[in-house]
Parts: structure tokens; C-alpha cells; sequence
């Protein structure tokens, strides 16, 4: 007799936990494969319906598992060890920032894509300085939701183009000005080919379009990026892509390399980054 995947049930009794017996079913085969482990958070039991259903008919994809708030979430990692943790920003309780700083802390291989409808800058900012991988809107279509868990699994960081742009050509905070004025002063000290590829970082390239865009070797730029984040006493690239378009060293960019700051943040092209509207721009 064939077996299905039996979840175990949650405070609500709804499924939370879900683990695929060895059988023949769709789900076991899932198991055995390399698949994008995914831990879905969100308050909306409606929510996390239709995400286990999208994730859960991709063949690359198993959800293991739903949490309905921060706390939850950060027990739930702890115990599942998810690739991807898909989760909302407003939660009861323990929100998505905090749940995102827990889960890098006891959780670090766990990459957060934050999927929410709040896009504020301080909320878009809060959840990459916590340590967020990428941030959809919860208007991003299936394509892209599935696209962008594949990405931030591979170790991407990805930011709706709606909100990248918009976050472009903002003016800079005043409360962020002197931490980013402390940062200036160490990339003011940056030889002129860390400058470049930090401002390519910054317009969203990836390590790929930046080596074929200044004409290094992959290595190169691999090591360029490492010794930007170490000298600057960032996380991850991500951070440094903030950094770049508050320093405005991104607004010039062309695909042909980058001159320095720009007198302004506008919009990037070349390189393949300009995407349309609807679309999810890549960081890395």
C-alpha cells in the first residue's frame, strides 16, 4: 500500500509539520532528490495554504513545514533545518525582523526571503540589515516567487524592482547619515577597482555580469567582494548593495564599469539588470 506524507498537526490543527515517508508517492521522490527545503511563516492560515500549494507542486521544492508566527518559526528552523524560510514581516508576537535576527543566530544556514505587503523603506531596510536574503511583495506573481526561492537557495539575494527602485532614488535618511558617513570614510580609502565593483554590486549585478562588465576574472571578482565586506565590517553583499546606492555610487553605472559617485541615484541599465516592473531584481 502507497503511503502520503503525513503532517503533523499544529496549535490550530492544521498541518504544520510534514515529513515524506520512503514510498512511491510524488512526495517521497521529492525527498530523494535535491530539493529546496522550504519553512513557510505567516499569521494567514489562507496564506500559507496557497504558498504550500504553489511550493508543493514545483519539483524542486517540499514545504516542511508552517509556522503562524516569529517564535514559532525560530523553534520550527531549529528543528527542520529549512534551506529557504518564506516569511511574512507583521506577525503576532515575535515579527518577521526579529524572527529574521533569531534565525541567523541559530538557524545561519537558513536563508530568509521575506514575502509581505509592507514595503516601506524602513521595513525594506530593517529586514536586510537583520539579515534577510531577498523581499517580495505578496503582489509578486508565481513565476517570480518560485524564481526567487530558487535564487536566494543558491545563495542570491533578491529585492522586488518596484522597491529597488524606488529605494534608488529616495534621499538618504538623516537618522542612517552618520553611520553611512563612517562607511564613506573607509570606501573613500578603497583603491579604484574595489570602488567599481562595489558600485556594481550596488546596481545589482552579480559576480558574473561584474566580471564580464570589467573585464576580471571570476576569481578576481570573488575576491574583491570578500575583501570589500571585510574592510567595510559587513554581513553579506546584500548590505553592501544598500551601502552603494546611499553612497549613490550606483546611479552612473552603465554595464561598461562605474566612475564614482553619482550626483544622484537614478535608474540602472546595462548588464542585464533593468527589468520591468512586475519583475525580481537579483543582487547577487
Amino acid at each position: 500500500m502507497v503511503e502520503s506524507p503525513e503532517p503533523e498537526a499544529g496549535v490550530e490543527g492544521t498541518p504544520r509539520y510534514y515529513q515524506a515517508h520512503d514510498t512511491t508517492t510524488r512526495a517521497s521522490i521529492k525527498a530523494r532528490m535535491n530539493v529546496v527545503r522550504v519553512l513557510v511563516a505567516d499569521d494567514q492560515p489562507v496564506i500559507r495554504a496557497g504558498l504550500r500549494t504553489l511550493l508543493g507542486a514545483a519539483d524542486d521544492m517540499v514545504v516542511v513545514g508552517e509556522a503562524c508566527d516569529g517564535a514559532e518559526v525560530v523553534s520550527m528552523a531549529r528543528e527542520l533545518v529549512p534551506d529557504v524560510v518564506l516569511l511574512d514581516l507583521r506577525m503576532p508576537g515575535v515579527d518577521g525582523i526579529d524572527a529574521t535576527i533569531q534565525l541567523a543566530r541559530s538557524t545561519p544556514s537558513a536563508r530568509v526571503l521575506v514575502l509581505t505587503n509592507y514595503d516601506t523603506d524602513e521595513a525594506v531596510l530593517a529586514a536586510f540589515e537583520a539579515g534577510a536574503a531577498g523581499l517580495l511583495l505578496k503582489t509578486s506573481s508565481p513565476r517570480e516567487l518560485l524564481s526567487s526561492v530558487r535564487s536566494v537557495a543558491a545563495g542570491a539575494s533578491v529585492l522586488s524592482h518596484s522597491v529597488m527602485k524606488r529605494l534608488m532614488t529616495r534621499p538618504a535618511p538623516r537618522a542612517r547619515l552618520p553611520r553611512v558617513a563612517e562607511l564613506a570614510g573607509k570606501v573613500a580609502s578603497f583603491g579604484e577597482g574595489e570602488v567599481k565593483v562595489l558600485a556594481l554590486v550596488g546596481a545589482g549585478m552579480s559576480n558574473k555580469e561584474i566580471s564580464e562588465a570589467l573585464h576580471l576574472s571570476l576569481t578576481s571578482v570573488k575576491t574583491y567582494v570578500s575583501r570589500i565586506l571585510r574592510r567595510l565590517g559587513l554581513e553579506n553583499r546584500t548590505q553592501a548593495a544598500i551601502l552603494a546606492y546611499e553612497l549613490g555610487l550606483s546611479g552612473g553605472v552603465d554595464g561598461g564599469g562605474a566612475g564614482g559617485a553619482a550626483d544622484g541615484a537614478g535608474g540602472v541599465s546595462g548588464g542585464g539588470v533593468t527589468k520591468g516592473a512586475g519583475s525580481c531584481l537579483p543582487l547577487v
